[in-house]
């Protein structure tokens, strides 16, 4: 009877001492918005619950909150509302609006306040150097990195009697004739054209997009796409098109993606994150290379990234943040960086998850996922080639979509609706200007 007083006693003693909530305390809640849908959402899901059994201590909450533009803008309504998120994912184009909100609390900074000891070096740099601040401290996480590359279709490219994708723009238009002429209805067709016939040809032949490096060094830039290589870049894709060799189906990517899965167009140029799906819908041998150069580029520069990244937002308790930076650094671990990469075709963020793979033979047995890493990584990123930081970059997007439409309609020279599109974007980036000085 007395040992049991006594346990009871201690039972007491314990519950006073130590609470039964803080006994049975409930993980802290990480809230996290992104844009990933489909087997992307799945995979991102994946590294979540990977996350939450890895530790009792945080519970990671994840949730689609619709497109890029979408994700974005229900961020910053949140932040305004003072009901943000802890994690936001925001596409490339939105990266100088994240920069000027004063919402966010840089990567950076987050990592070094909370105990993490990384080595930034060990990252890659033409991913990273797009999302570091004028003081090459980094501001958000890459997440969903790709870059542009070229598909090609093997049998059209037999039927027509050429053995290896084309590496000028010289050899794409007398390929794309060969092919054409061999019972190809199209040549060749490009999804998002901006990105990858605008931002990136100039990042590969080292051509500024804007003035003050991109946007890196200011916000007082002004494009300069209206320069004699685009210029003529865009008049012999329009020439082309006379002829089927160029086809231009849409903005983003169902289209041209489905007139290559069908056969219908022989070369498509297209995100790395594109090789999902087309090994799974794609019923004839393809391969892929990089994108073509001019001739005279005898050493072209790195191409340049799309995707998101993930910014961790102002305004949550303290305790809170140790939870956010202890996810992040557990995203960027070797195994969830390689699920990612595996699984969705993005690029593994770190240098380490890539010397893995390829010490595993993983590109040997994979060589297409590689193609875009090679591609991104040739050359060190130059003021022209390490990205794009302009305010209102989805709108100039839409703009340049709209000026080169008239072109394709025939209603524009290139050389007019390049002018134009300079003309209007200029007016955004003033527009941009005045609101972030307010």
């Amino acid at each position: 009877m007395r040992f049991n007083r006594f346990i009871w006693m201690m039972c007491l003693g314990f519950m006073i001492l130590f609470p039964l909530q803080n006994v049975l305390a409930e993980p802290i809640e990480i809230q996290w918005w992104h844009a990933q849908r489909g087997p992307r959402e799945d995979t991102l899901n994946k590294i979540v619950d990977a996350y939450n059994k890895s530790q009792t201590q945080y519970k990671v909450v994840a949730f689609h909150k619709g497109s890029y533009d979408e994700t974005m803008n229900a961020g910053i309504a949140a932040y305004r509302a003072k009901k943000q998120p802890h994690i936001l994912q925001v596409y490339e184009v939105g990266t100088q609006t994240m920069m000027l909100s004063g919402a966010i609390y840089p990567v950076y900074d987050l990592m070094k306040d909370t105990g993490h000891k990384i080595d930034w070096s060990t990252y890659l740099q033409p991913v990273l150097s797009y999302y570091v601040s004028s003081k090459g401290q980094l501001q958000s996480l890459p997440f969903n990195s790709s870059t542009p590359i070229m598909y090609y279709n093997k049998e059209l490219f037999k039927k027509a009697g050429i053995e290896n994708p084309p590496r000028t723009w010289d050899e794409m238009g007398e390929y794309t004739s060969r092919l054409v002429a061999a019972g190809s209805k199209y040549g060749m067709t490009v999804a998002w054209q901006t990105w990858v016939m605008i931002e990136n040809y100039s990042a590969i032949h080292d051509l500024p997009l804007s003035t003050k490096a991109n946007g890196f060094d200011g916000l007082n830039t002004e494009l300069t796409i209206n320069n004699p290589m685009v210029v003529n870049h865009m008049n012999r894709l329009k020439t082309w098109m006379d002829d089927k060799r160029f086809v231009y189906l849409e903005r983003e990517y169902k289209g041209p993606e489905a007139a290559f899965i069908s056969g219908e167009c022989a070369i498509l140029m297209d995100s790395i994150s594109a090789i999902g799906a087309l090994k799974k819908n794609v019923k004839f041998e393809w391969g892929a290379a990089p994108l073509p150069v001019e001739a005279s580029m005898k050493n072209p520069q790195n191409s340049i990234i799309g995707g998101a990244s993930l910014w961790v937002l102002k305004g949550h308790p303290k305790k809170e943040y140790q939870g956010v930076a202890d996810f992040l650094a557990f995203m960027a671990t070797e195994d969830m960086q390689i699920l990612w990469h595996k699984e969705t075709g993005y690029f593994p963020i770190t240098l380490k998850s890539y010397e893995k793979l390829k010490a595993q033979g993983y590109y040997k047995e994979e060589p297409l996922q590689e193609v875009g890493i090679l591609q991104m990584t040739r050359k060190l990123p130059t003021a022209n080639s390490r990205g794009i930081r302009l305010g209102s970059f989805s709108q100039i997007r839409d703009v340049m979509n709209e000026e080169l439409e008239m072109l394709w309609q025939g209603k524009k020279t290139a050389k007019e609706a390049l002018d134009e599109a300079v003309k209007r974007s200029n007016d955004l980036l003033r527009q941009f200007e005045k609101r972030s000085k307010e």
